[in-house]
């Protein structure tokens, strides 16, 4: 049977869809577009089909992935708190390419991996990706490849690194339109990472703990330098095998290197 549905004829977006949300719902994996790259989706309640998503593409629970959601109610119901600016960031970048991560609910049921009790949560601003969202609820999703390898910008690439470990792709064309290419390697189209969880402490700031399509100076034009932690921002690639102790320490806080 085949693999990979194309969304942009009307029988391969229904059929597609449909045997997405019943892979999901059985713990399997899917691949779906997003504005950035593919990603590799799995039910964020199932700690079997999270450790499938891992495995799927070589990671351990030291690199959990993270969450994509329909909306911003369901920030609220994931973090613990939302501070103001964090508030005015997904107001001024979502849906869009900026994850944030925020301290998670201690009262959730879920096992993402060594999370350190924190989530980093994106809203994508692609109508299939908040399609499936909106059916299926929160996703834990991590860019489609294989660990060390490029992000996907294809179902058709997502499918060469991943294959027969993924159930279902939804081919959304290429993805990363409406971004330009950051990073050190060509057709980056990572989203930018701020970790929110300092805005509790005493310093109170915001860390890009991996540079990504939203940039420090769109960042800065919506929250104040001063509550921007004035470190170097880390490449993509910060947390891959192989990288720096001090790049790798940089990245410490995000859950996942290679996030959609």
């Amino acid at each position: 049977m085949t693999r990979i549905h194309d969304t942009s004829v009307g029988t391969g977006l229904m059929t597609g869809m449909r045997l997405a949300r019943q892979a999901l719902g059985r713990g399997r994996l899917v691949v779906l577009p997003t504005d950035t790259v593919y990603g590799l989706a799995a039910d964020a309640f199932d700690a079997n089909a999270v450790q499938r998503l891992l495995d799927a593409k070589g990671r351990d629970r030291t690199a959990p992935p993270p969450v994509l959601i329909p909306g911003i109610p369901t920030l609220d119901a994931l973090a613990a708190d939302v501070p103001d600016p964090v508030r005015a960031l997904v107001e001024a970048f979502w849906p869009g390419g900026l994850t944030v991560i925020l301290e998670a609910q201690p009262s959730l049921r879920w096992d993402l991996g060594e999370t350190r009790g924190t989530v980093a949560l994106r809203m994508p601003d692609h109508p299939i990706a908040l399609e499936l969202l909106a059916e299926t609820g929160p996703l834990a999703v991590s860019s489609a490849n294989l660990s060390g390898q490029p992000a996907a910008t294809t179902a058709q690439a997502a499918e060469e690194m991943l294959g027969d470990s993924v159930e279902v792709y939804l081919d959304g064309g290429t993805s990363g339109a409406g971004y330009e290419a950051v990073g050190e390697r060509p057709g980056d189209l990572s989203s930018t990472i701020v970790d929110a969880t300092g805005l509790s402490r005493t310093d109170g700031r915001l860390r890009i703990v991996r540079a990504g399509v939203i940039t420090r100076e769109q960042i800065t034009e919506v929250v104040s330098e001063d509550l921007m932690e004035p470190v170097a921002v880390v490449s993509a690639d910060a947390a891959a095998p192989g990288a720096d102790a001090a790049a790798t320490a940089e990245a410490d806080a995000a859950p996942e290197a290679d996030t959609a």
